[in-house]
């Protein structure tokens, strides 16, 4: 089993954490975080998107001249694709962008990505993350604590109003609940840092 370092939120190590191998040690498989990360980035896309066909186009009732005579190219209607302000030609329609990936594939993705951090020692572990108040200033002194400098991904055992409300003025910074953890923000983010009760519930739910 890897082991990490266990840190407190004065930046100092107060022991080692034994990580569960069949989440945070299996090899990194790069082409299902790839399918995961697809996936959740297309069902953020809404697919309202809409332009009007020329049937849809108001006016172009009639047609414009006679079929033939005046040397002009024939014409049916004013509103035809080739003409200003016609009808759009195979352009967007409302749908939807949604992927279906196995269950086992899912889960695969996102033990890939968490083993991906600990192979990269991107990882910090918490022995707890709580604060008496939402106090930006006072979250910003813990990550200088740990010496984070990049982007972080802040992982808690469930949600933290107090945390959550001093991690999002932070830059480069996002706090999410252990059942919120996911592949798109643990591949975005540089770090992981996560409370040592927090690695235990994503252990009991993906190992």
């Amino acid at each position: 089993m890897p082991k990490v370092a266990l840190f407190n939120i004065e930046g100092s190590q107060v022991g080692e954490v034994e990580l569960n191998d069949a989440v945070f040690g299996i090899e990194p498989n790069a082409h299902v975080m790839h399918d995961a990360v697809l996936l959740q980035r297309a069902s953020l896309r809404r697919g309202t998107h809409k332009v009007k066909g020329r049937s849809e186009v108001r006016g172009g009732g009639r047609k414009p001249w006679k079929q033939k005579g005046t040397g002009r190219a024939r014409q049916g209607s004013i509103r035809a694709p080739q003409w200003k302000g016609g009808g759009v030609v195979f352009g967007p329609t409302p749908r939807s962008y949604s992927i279906k990936l196995p269950k086992k594939v899912r889960r695969l993705a996102i033990k890939s990505a968490l083993s991906s951090k600990v192979v990269d020692n991107a990882i910090i572990v918490l022995d707890q993350l709580t604060l008496n108040a939402p106090k930006t200033k006072e979250f910003a002194n813990i990550l200088s604590n740990l010496k984070v400098d990049r982007k972080a991904l802040i992982v808690a055992p469930s949600y933290d109003d107090n945390v959550a409300l001093s991690a999002r003025n932070i830059p480069g910074v996002k706090f999410v609940a252990a059942d919120g953890i996911n592949v798109l923000d643990v591949l975005t983010y540089d770090q992981l840092i996560i409370t040592k009760e927090a690695v235990q519930k994503v252990e009991e739910v993906f190992a």
